[in-house]
């Protein structure tokens, strides 16, 4: 089962954990509280999805401490490269693996889905161990730990160790981990392959695991969404709603079925959550939509579902969605403060279209109506007079002609 696990720097065998600890929020000032809406679950951590300064670029690493960085052969029989040269899996640089004790062959190589189980120890630029798992395991291709481990586990034999040089960028990011891994800080990994398996079948799996799976699945697209890579959380996100969906031959009990439902309304909301911030808003309407065909009062969805509508310049339909968030809280803070702004830029929306209505009908502004239509007012009854005068003298011509050709 993938997961995105519990352990730091432990030292005995679990899940995949590498990469979904907590990560220290920006200074208050730098936070955007009404756009994630912490205030409304404080008592679920999980779900404060603090915003973050986007993820910076970091520069490149210190070389290897030896070897060149030209990719090596690989299919030359039992091994894959040569154990003394750098492959640059990416080709830029920044993520270098290089063979220290060969495996069985390339055939042996694990496949994405299927759960492998590794050896792991992980070292900053000084030499300080920051983590170690003997057996450290976790689903291949999903992102549940860092991406320097999903990009270069899949290229690892049986039994294979490897050393691996990783930027920042595909580790903990311009946000670090505290307090043992500091903000851009290049890793070093010694990765052993010990084993590679096919995921369980979802149909066979029980409530409680399902929960279970599709828990760790957004713990892990939480992770992601404090780096501030919304992309990546979409796609845990899209997982764990995947494990929720799935197809079932076993019966789930009224609270398994309850629990799933709850983990899917989290799902969803942080989904949409992600997708306001890539500006998908399409998108994150469709997943509040959602959230609100299950749960009709809850708040955080109307919230979004206001915001995303605001965004989209549609202040009528987004005013009535955020009064009925404020009335199920009357107290929140966010709540009024967004409403109050979207009340004021619906007025002057209207204040536009009502003057833009006039320039094109040609009537004059409120300024000047009084004295153009005193002017205007001593004409309107002769011209009146005179379209009825005009008629009497055609209608009085044609009677003459009529007249004239009896004569």
């Amino acid at each position: 089962m993938a997961s995105s696990g519990e352990e730091r720097r432990s030292g005995s065998p679990g899940r995949a954990g590498t990469g979904t600890e907590p990560v220290p929020t920006a200074d208050a000032g730098q936070l955007d509280t009404a756009e994630d809406f912490e205030v409304l679950e404080e008592e679920e951590e999980e779900e404060d999805l603090s915003e973050l300064p986007p993820l910076e670029d970091v520069g490149r690493p210190p070389a290897p401490p030896q070897g060149d960085t030209q990719p090596s052969e690989q299919g030359r029989g039992d091994t894959a490269e040569d154990p003394q040269e750098w492959l640059d899996v990416l080709g830029s640089g920044l993520l270098k693996k290089k063979t220290l004790v060969p495996g069985q062959g390339v055939e042996t190589r694990p496949r994405k889905g299927q759960d492998v189980t590794i050896r792991l120890k992980a070292t900053l630029e000084d030499g300080s161990v920051v983590e170690e798992n003997p057996a450290l395991t976790f689903t291949l291709g999903d992102c549940d730990v860092l991406q320097a481990l999903d990009l270069c586990v899949q290229l690892l034999e049986m039994g294979e160790t490897a050393l691996i040089v990783s930027d920042a960028k595909y580790c903990y990011g311009a946000q670090g981990r505290s307090p043992d891994i500091p903000p851009n800080a290049a890793l070093t990994l010694e990765v052993e392959l010990l084993s590679a398996q096919d995921g369980p079948d979802m149909e066979l799996l029980s409530g409680k695991e399902k929960v279970e799976l599709a828990n760790r699945k957004r713990e892990r697209g939480n992770f992601f969404y404090q780096q501030a890579d919304y992309v990546l959380a979409i796609n845990s996100y899209d997982i764990a709603l995947k494990v929720i969906g799935s197809s079932s031959k076993v019966d789930f009990s009224p609270d398994e079925e309850a629990e799933l439902l709850d983990v899917k309304v989290k799902c969803l909301n942080n989904l949409a959550a992600s997708q306001l911030k890539l500006d998908h808003y399409e998108a994150a309407l469709k997943s509040c939509n959602l959230v609100l065909e299950h749960q009709p009062g809850n708040i955080k969805a109307l919230f979004r579902k206001g915001k995303v509508l605001a965004q989209q310049g549609e202040y009528r339909e987004a005013i009535p969605i955020l009064k009925a968030a404020l009335k199920l809280e009357p107290s929140n803070k966010t709540i009024h403060a967004e409403l109050s702004k979207l009340v004021k830029k619906h007025a002057d929306q209207k204040n536009v279209e009502t003057e833009m209505y006039r320039k094109m009908l040609g009537n004059p502004s409120a300024a000047g109506a009084p004295g153009k239509c005193k002017e205007k007012l001593p004409w309107s009854i002769p011209w009146k007079w005179l379209f009825g005068a005009t008629a009497i003298a055609l209608g009085g011509v044609a009677l003459s002609v009529v007249i004239a050709a009896r004569n």
